[in-house]
């Protein structure tokens, strides 16, 4: 059954305790990996900073179109670099 959000409604009763378990673990794991991987690569928080400077501060009408074109610009990575004091190689 799907609520508003077109999420399904959570069935406790589907996992058994075991499987409760299992995946209580697996979301730990994930957590904790996605944590490190953020951690080791400051460039993706800036990468979202700017990203959402940039929408703050232009308001877009259209959110999906200035998503793609911000990814999408080529000097992009440059930006970054530039923001985050990264010399040129």
């Amino acid at each position: 059954m799907e609520d508003s959000s077109g999420l399904e409604k959570m069935d406790v009763g589907v996992l058994n305790t075991e499987q409760q378990e299992k995946l209580r673990q697996f979301k730990i794991k994930t957590r904790i990996a996605n944590e490190k991987y953020l951690r080791s690569h400051p460039e993706v928080d800036m990468l979202l900073s700017d990203f959402l400077r940039n929408v703050f501060m232009k308001r877009p009408s259209d959110i999906h179109e200035f998503a793609a074109d911000h990814f999408s610009d080529p000097g992009l990575a440059q930006k970054i670099k530039t923001l985050m004091n990264i010399p040129d190689q």
